[in-house]
């Protein structure tokens, strides 16, 4: 038992990161859940051909720091977390960058808990030392839960404008990455007031990213 734990917390990680930094990720915890309960899910690996619009566009809404930071962007969760002692009521927000997300995405199921954020850091890390930045976007990108079934930019390219994820124009992108925060709710096609006015934020600081520079680290 003791040495099942060791492995999947010590080689095993590193033995999946070493092979999936060039092979195509076949699946995620998550979609293998969705898929057990007998829900509608589209999954496509698209690799590096996704547009770059959509690359923008998730580091202009999710992590602008995305290039500096070695995994963990430490200013904004001492923010979230003094935002959350003065306002303990409220629930604590959330400060994880595209790296953490990914590591989540990738290794762990869809359930929030303490040990499960413990375990999510520890993978970041590794994965900020095996994968560069490309392929940490890359795997975020193409298996990113898009919402009512649909994993990875090539599933919600082609379910929700019906082009392939490479042809995504800038307003599509924006679209896409506005519903992340809460994807089956949410609506990339007849959207409500709230995701169209976050849709026109993320084209403009998409318009940052591309000034600044911000996305240096993956063109």
């Amino acid at each position: 038992m003791l040495a099942a734990i060791v492995f999947l917390l010590v080689p095993g990680p590193i033995l999946y990161l070493l092979i999936f930094r060039f092979v195509p990720v076949p699946f995620t915890p998550e979609m293998v859940i969705n898929a057990v309960t007998l829900n509608e899910t589209h999954y496509s690996w698209a690799g590096d051909s996704v547009s770059p619009f959509l690359k923008q566009a998730v580091i202009a809404s999710e992590d602008q720091k995305f290039c500096r930071h070695h995994g963990f962007d430490w200013e904004e969760i001492n923010h979230a977390i003094k935002t959350h002692e003065r306002h303990p009521k409220r629930k604590l927000r959330g400060a994880s960058t595209l790296s953490q997300q990914t590591a989540r995405t990738l290794f762990l199921v869809p359930w929030r808990s303490w040990v499960r954020k413990g375990v999510e850091a520890y993978l970041t890390v590794l994965m900020e030392f095996f994968w560069p930045k490309t392929r940490i976007l890359d795997a975020y990108v193409n298996t990113v839960d898009f919402g009512h079934g649909n994993f990875g930019a090539e599933a919600a390219a082609q379910s929700y404008f019906h082009v392939p994820s490479s042809a995504l124009n800038p307003y599509q992108a924006a679209r896409l990455a506005a519903v992340l925060p809460d994807p089956d709710v949410w609506k990339a096609v007849q959207s409500g007031p709230y995701v169209t006015r976050r849709t026109r934020t993320i084209v403009g600081r998409m318009g940052q990213v591309r000034r600044d520079a911000l996305d240096w680290c993956v063109r």
